[in-house]
This record gives structure tokens, sequence and C-alpha cells, in this order.
């Protein structure tokens, strides 16, 4: 199973090429339903993944075994400069798997491309689904507070009885100066004290703005 299908350095048919072309798109598809089930995924972005490592293969296909073909290759892909929008770890974990797959399938090895991407692919669905990482994980948390109080310590008692970690990221001035916009990055004992933690702020604060935000973090960009 984990053997090469047939020789791929002595020539090719186009009945092998065609195989190795579907097998790979096939693993390219698995992979982007794995995209789409586990987090915001555009439609471009999944017919990327599913098509990715066809043309992987492809590639490897055209160099396989021939010293010179790759150089030449390996000099047109340094002349190409890639751009593209700030995505997440996740989103680059699925496209190394691409190329890995398509690498694997270039080199007829099928049955390894397919065992690789349901392995992958189901340990990224179970541990999406389960949470995994997402305890304790870190909140932004901001708060408007009146000139004339004093933010240094003022809120020290209630993160030390609602957060186990908390930070002061920084402090700027807000309506036109009248008001101090205070942002946290704070690490609740238990999500189910939010509400709670958010009252006991607005009595402090003497109900002016709080926002806690869930969104992504920094770390989860690339």
């Amino acid at each position: 199973m984990l053997t090469a299908l047939f020789e791929t350095t002595a020539g090719l048919t186009i009945g092998n090429a065609l195989i190795l072309c579907l097998c790979a798109a096939g693993c390219g598809i698995l992979i982007a339903i794995t995209a789409v089930m586990t987090g915001d995924c555009s439609k471009n972005f999944a017919v990327s993944l599913a098509m990715l490592p066809v043309v992987v293969q492809i590639v490897i296909l055209m160099v396989n075994g021939n010293l010179g073909t790759g150089v030449a290759v390996m000099g047109a892909f340094s002349l190409i400069r890639f751009r593209s929008v700030p995505g997440t770890s996740r989103d680059i974990t699925l496209i190394f798997l691409a190329m890995a797959v398509g690498l694997a399938t270039g080199m007829a090895y099928v049955g390894y491309a397919f065992l690789v991407t349901i392995v992958v692919c189901f340990g990224i669905i179970a541990l999406s689904k389960a949470d995994f990482g997402c305890l304790r994980q870190p909140l932004r948390l901001r708060i408007t507070i009146p000139e004339d109080l004093d933010y240094t310590d003022v809120f020290d008692d209630l993160f030390a009885l609602y957060t186990a970690k908390h930070k002061l990221l920084a402090v700027k001035t807000t309506n036109m100066g009248s008001m101090f916009e205070l942002r946290y990055q704070v690490v609740l004992k238990n999500q189910k004290i939010e509400k709670e933690f958010i009252d006991a702020l607005r009595c402090r604060n003497g109900n002016l703005t709080i926002v806690l935000n869930h969104g992504m973090s920094a770390s989860d960009e690339l």
C-alpha cells in the first residue's frame, strides 16, 4: 500500500498520469472539506486547496529524475513573488498538507498520500470540534473610565477575584481627553463567570463602555 503505484522515472502513459491527477484531486477535495468544516473558509481558498495537490503533482512529474529540468523549474518559481492577505495558522497547515500530498502523488505513492490526508484531516477536525487549546483562552478587555479615576490599581482586586492572569496592554485618552480607555489581556478563571465579571467592572467604572473581545488573537495570524 505504501509503495509506489508504478515507476515514474521511466516515463508515463496518459492513463497513469490521469490516475495520479485524479488521486491528487481526491486528496485535495478532502483537505478542502476539512477547511470548510473547521472554520471560516472562502470559496476561492477551498478551490485552491482542492487543486494545489494536482499542481504540485504535475510539477513533480515534470522534474522527476531530470536534474536539468529541476533546476530550470526552481529558477522559474524563484521569479514569482507571492502576495496574499494574512491567514491563520490552520490555513498554513492545510496548505503544507496539500503540498505534501502533491509531492507524494507525484512520486506515485498514492496509498501513502491518502493515508496521510485521512489521518491529518481527521486529527484537525477532531481537535477543532473538541475545542482543543481553548481552555483558559486569553481575551481582550477594553474598559472606559473617567479621567479623574486612577487606573493604576483600581481594578486589581477584581482581577484577582475573577481572572487567572491579566496584563495591561495599552492606555489611551478618548472623548477629547475626558476619559481613558484601558486595554487588557485577561484569562478568566471560569468562562461561566464572564457576565458577573463585567457587572463588577461596570460598578467600578461608572457604567461606562466595557468590551470583552473573543475574536482571533494576533498569535493565530501567519
